[in-house]
């Protein structure tokens, strides 16, 4: 039996608030990352001070926002009414203090707990404040939270409104990098959430018009479109509806007070039931919930009074009313889908027609597969997925219903060897292993049928809990695991066809990823390099003066439990899988996937001997 440890007056401590959000940054900011991610710590570092700025724009003061990023060092300048000078160093480092408590300046706030810039503070190794009013500037500089400089009030000539420049800490945020992509994607949202705002991004300009009609428009290319897109706004709701010809399942974007809510709540529950509703009572017919929404892609954006998260990092509403003394969210959302779509449809009615051909086609498929889909459940219960294909994490703890963590993770693997060494070394609590039998069926082309008729698929569509809907989603990291070899590349190639072909959305929403491993140990007695690629393998050799031991990783199995667990670790190397919306995904697996074509091989040939070229001069 352990001895009791000593519990006394001097085991009691209180933390300052900087020395809690380091010691706990995941409280603020969800998971940390290395930027590979768009819900990675750097990005919501990003968020908070960018939240402060919209929120001054709906305020009705200023209608430019400035962000420059170079290398990571982050800049963001609004032109808004400037923090009073008094309280410049205050709101920025003194917990639970901000304009936001008061109601009658900020009435529907993205940010109302006054921590947002203060976590921003407390995890950069450098932090900048400065505020432009009255024809005085004043700033403040910080370090991890400490104040360094504290400047007095000077005369000035600078346009009004507030500057935050700062760099996240290395020491929290390893091996970081900004990936512009998931940047403009942030910063796009904030427009179309807030026409007649321009956000300059390292001199590119950003402005919307049209609201989330615009955000449909960028999403989704026109060819795909059902009908034109539903644009119907209130004065705290607004929704963009249209249905896609090719996609099998439901696509959203849902937002509260500007916030993108990439995991729902209440409001999108709401949303879902609403359309439902309003359509069986147009066309006076009982069709089944998933024939009306199948293929659905949509956007709702509403504004509530003080809104309850579920977390810091705002990403699901919990509150069930639009403020004191009125609707309930599913009540307001209910009334305006019932009256504004409802007059949408009688006023348009070949759009109303094409809608309904879609359900009936839906309902149609449904009911050809539903026997299929049967006797796939009836194999995934018997096939025991959660012992034998799944090893599950325990954050789950068998339950496919319970919401997904942003740090949920699962690996898929090929072969016993590469699922071995990645169950010994994961963390159990949040990463589960999916093992693969062979390399997987080419789906490209293939109806949804073949998904529930292939026993590898149906059962990976089983542990995702994606049939239905990606709100149902169970991991929010995809991450395909496979050897740096040709057979490991094909693995992957099919895999993301599988996802694109049937789940485009899980890609267009950032969840699937391909793991990088290294592919050279580099040792001598004293130190160990990993290597991913052949330079980083010749500057190892050199830091080891010629004198080294070097192993090739050909295969995640010879990578032994105790080295992959820093692969899968901190340090774990992901590339995301993205689209770029000026190819459709048709075009792009017909080019991949399809028959072999003169244009294919050119490539193939081309972008081989780019890569020999590269090879012969590293060598």
């Amino acid at each position: 039996m352990a001895q009791n440890a000593q519990y006394t007056e001097d085991n009691i401590r209180s933390l300052d608030w900087k020395e809690h959000i380091r010691m706990r940054p995941g409280m603020y900011i969800g998971k940390l990352g290395d930027g590979s991610s768009s819900d990675d710590g750097i990005y919501i570092l990003l968020k908070e001070v960018l939240d402060n700025c919209i929120d001054e724009f709906v305020m009705g003061a200023g209608k430019t926002i400035e962000i420059q990023i170079k290398d990571q060092e982050v800049s963001v300048r609004d032109y808004g009414r400037g923090i009073p000078l008094g309280k410049v160093v205050d709101v920025v480092s003194k917990m639970n203090t901000g304009g936001k408590y008061d109601s009658r300046a900020f009435k529907k706030s993205v940010g109302l707990n006054g921590v947002g810039t203060k976590a921003v503070n407390a995890l950069s190794a450098y932090f900048r404040v400065e505020s432009n009013r009255e024809n005085k500037t004043k700033f403040a500089t910080f370090e991890a939270g400490n104040l360094t400089e504290e400047a007095e009030a000077v005369e000035s000539s600078k346009r009004k409104g507030t500057k935050v420049s700062f760099t996240p800490d290395h020491t929290i945020f390893k091996n970081f990098r900004y990936r512009n992509e998931y940047i403009v994607k942030m910063i796009k949202n904030y427009v179309y959430l807030n026409p007649g705002l321009t956000i300059d991004f390292n001199g590119q300009k950003y402005f919307s018009e049209n609201g989330l009609k615009d955000l449909l428009e960028d999403i989704v290319n026109e060819s795909d479109l059902l009908y034109p897109i539903i644009h119907l706004r209130g004065e705290d709701i607004e929704v963009a509806l249209t249905h896609s010809k090719t996609q099998y399942s439901e696509e959203y974007h849902s937002f509260v007070n500007g916030q993108n809510t990439t995991q729902g709540g209440t409001h999108l529950a709401a949303f879902r039931e609403a359309l439902v509703k309003t359509i069986r009572e147009y066309f006076g017919k009982n069709y089944d919930a998933s024939d009306i929404r199948k293929s659905v892609i949509s956007a709702i954006s509403i504004k509530v009074m003080e809104p309850v998260f579920e977390s810091q990092t705002k990403t699901k509403l919990g509150s069930t009313e639009m403020g004191e003394k009125m609707p309930t969210v599913r009540s307001y959302i209910n009334e305006f889908l019932k009256n504004q779509l409802d007059n949408y449809l009688h006023k348009n009615p070949e759009t109303a027609e094409r809608f309904q051909r879609k359900i009936l086609q839906a309902e149609k498929e449904r009911k050809e597969l539903s026997g299929i889909r049967k006797l796939a459940r009836d194999r995934a219960k018997k096939a025991s997925l959660h012992n034998k294909k799944l090893r599950d994490c325990r954050i789950h703890l068998g339950d496919l219903k319970k919401d997904r963590r942003l740090d949920s993770t699962i690996f898929i693997t090929e072969g016993d060897s590469a699922s071995g060494s990645i169950t010994k070394s994961r963390d159990v609590n949040t990463q589960a292993v999916f093992s693969l039998r062979g390399k997987p069926l080419n789906t490209f082309g293939m109806s949804k049928k073949i998904v529930y008729e292939n026993e590898e698929f149906n059962l990976l569509q089983a542990a995702l809990n994606i049939e239905e809907s990606l709100a149902d989603l169970r991991y929010n990291n995809i991450v395909i695991a496979t050897d740096a070899d040709v057979d490991g590349m094909h693995i992957r190639l099919l895999l993301i066809t599988f996802f694109l072909q049937f789940f485009p959305e899980l890609i267009k929403e950032g969840h699937l990823y391909i793991l990088q491993t290294p592919l050279f140990r580099v040792r001598d007695k004293q130190q160990t390099f990993y290597c991913y690629s052949e330079q980083e393998r010749i500057d190892a050799i050199e830091k080891l003066r010629g004198k080294a031991e070097i192993t090739r990783f050909k295969g995640l199995g010879e990578i032994s439990p105790d080295e992959f667990k820093y692969f899968i670790g901190e340090d774990i190397r992901l590339d995301p899988i993205m689209l770029d919306k000026a190819t459709t995904i048709e075009e792009l697996l017909q080019f991949y996937m399809g028959k072999n074509t003169q244009d294919r091989q050119e490539f193939i040939i081309n972008n081989l001997k780019v890569e020999l070229d590269l090879a012969e001069s590293t060598s």
